[in-house]
């Protein structure tokens, strides 16, 4: 008998240390969040009880979705073109690299506001970083010594992540407990439904709490995904919510609430009412780190997705060429080139911008994930949202919804821009093909990666390398499913869906 093996997804960069899941919670962390900085313009649009409704309420109509459907399709499709090849296996490669232009446009739009806040939290201590030459050179100093750093590679990046995310949430843990004297809980429940920025207000909440699609772009950079990738989604999902909540609800209670005052930037004044001016030093500290980190990590992704994506064939060769660290070479050139030319901005813009761009690209997220469940019922999923085909339009419906309205309350001029940002990638993909075609620049498809033309019955087909030493058993953690942080083996002949060894 001969058994046919799954193409494997080795690289030449084995030597390349994998992501553990420690750096993957903190990775994570910093591509969805980063800490509580940028939250308080919910504040400001709605005020304090629909905020603190907002960031518990949120997480079960977005987050949770997004984060289980990236549970389930980074472990089906373990490598670094992530959200990319669920949408071209779906819907074809045209589509699939539309998914890879809107999401690579919007993670760098994303990454643009980093320096941004960066700058915003520390113009009250230096308000020569305000605004003009100082500001900018600010900017493009902090993009320069970031790009190095993503540069020098992903362990180094995953390790800081997790320095960063301990150090940028302590000072809200002591300001905790010196403002429980202070504490008015009656302030938690203000509201004004006759002034409230519903725009602004989305938005915030949105880009807060999304992104969790992200960390599939770095899937081939995790080690031993299958068990980890849903694990670190898990921690990641606690520790993100308790960290917009906790200071939230230090900031509403301690101090009266100005709705005007309450922007980017503003827990460093709370900092300095409830803590005096050495607390206000030390958090501006954390935020400043805080960025330096959601940098890191959203270039990581963007970079890695274009590397990819160029393993696909979606992209010119040049683009796979990785340095002695392991890291996409021309991915960070071209991530980093797109930070620093759209840091003109604003902040609402950018938010705006890069929220809009996303909502498309994730609507082609949920129809992928609906259309594998009924197309290839038979495909090895790792990870199973339970449900079926059923339960997945069930769990799609809630975020698109809220898809709809972002979408509606998106101002004119970021409709138009975004759309023209669209339409270049609608006409940029048959131009590579064309380009393609005349071999003006290489492509190539990687070897080690599975065919995708019968990837269906190569994905039943499970080598030694990949099992671990547990056959044909699929994974399924219990803390996605039921909350008992243990994992089941669920041998794939019970499977309902199908997904048993094939012999030939």
């Amino acid at each position: 008998m001969a058994v046919t093996e799954l193409p494997t997804t080795t690289r030449t960069t084995n030597h390349i240390k994998k992501i553990s899941i420690l750096p993957l919670i903190f990775i994570i962390f910093y591509e969805v969040s980063g800490g509580p900085f940028g939250s308080e313009d919910a504040v400001q649009a709605a005020g304090p009880l629909l905020t603190l409704l907002g960031f518990i309420i949120f997480p079960f109509i977005w987050s949770i979705p997004e984060a289980l459907i990236t549970a389930e399709m980074g472990t089906m499709f373990p490598e670094n073109s992530g959200y990319v090849i669920w949408v071209s296996t779906a819907l074809g490669p045209y589509w699939g690299f539309q998914q890879g232009w809107m999401k690579w446009i919007s993670g760098v739009i994303d990454n643009a506001l980093y320096p941004v806040l960066f700058l915003d939290y520390l113009k009250s201590t230096f308000p020569s970083l305000e605004n003009g030459l100082p500001r900018v050179l600010a900017s493009w100093g902090l993009t320069i010594v970031l790009t190095l750093l993503n540069y020098r590679g992903l362990t180094i990046v995953g390790f800081v992540a997790v320095f960063l995310g301990i150090f940028s949430l302590i000072p809200f843990v002591v300001m905790g407990f010196i403002s429980i004297p202070k504490l008015e809980p009656s302030r938690w429940v203000e509201v004004d439904l006759k002034d409230i920025d519903w725009s602004l207000y989305l938005n915030t909440l949105f880009w807060n709490l999304n992104y969790w699609d992200s960390i599939s772009t770095l899937v081939g950079e995790v080690e031993n995904p299958k068990k980890t990738l849903p694990k670190g989604l898990f921690f990641a999902l606690v520790l993100i919510v308790s960290a917009y909540l906790f200071p939230l609800l230090i900031g509403i209670g301690a101090v009266p609430v100005d709705r005007a005052v309450w922007s980017d930037g503003y827990y460093s004044d709370i900092a300095k009412i409830i803590g005096g001016g050495w607390l206000r030093w030390w958090l501006n500290a954390a935020a400043a780190l805080a960025n330096m980190g959601l940098f890191v990590a959203e270039m990581s992704a963007d970079s890695f997705q274009l590397l990819g994506m160029a393993e696909r064939g979606m992209l010119p060769a040049l683009f796979t060429k990785r340095s002695r660290y392991g890291t996409p070479i021309f991915g960070i050139l071209f991530s980093a080139t797109g930070v620093v030319l759209l840091s003109w901005l604003s902040f609402d813009e950018i938010v705006a911008a890069e929220n809009f761009l996303y909502c498309f690209g994730m609507i082609l997220e949920f129809i992928a994930f609906i259309l594998l469940k009924i197309k290839k019922p038979n495909a090895l999923r790792p990870y199973k949202v339970p449900g079926g085909k059923i339960g997945a339009i069930i769990l799609c419906i809630p975020p698109t919804i809220l898809i709809g309205f972002v979408l509606y309350f998106s101002s004119l001029k970021v409709m138009v821009i975004s759309l023209i940002v669209m339409v270049i990638g609608l006409v940029m993909q048959p131009c590579l093909k064309f380009v393609e075609k005349k071999k003006w620049i290489k492509f190539s498809v990687s070897p080690d990666l599975p065919d995708l033309d019968n990837w269906e019955s190569t994905q039943t087909l499970v080598p030694h390398h990949l099992d671990n030493g547990e056959g044909t058993q699929t994974l399924v953690p219990d803390h996605l499913v039921n909350g008992e942080g243990s994992q089941t083996l669920v041998p794939n002949h019970l499977d309902n869906e199908g997904t048993q060894t094939s012999v030939q």
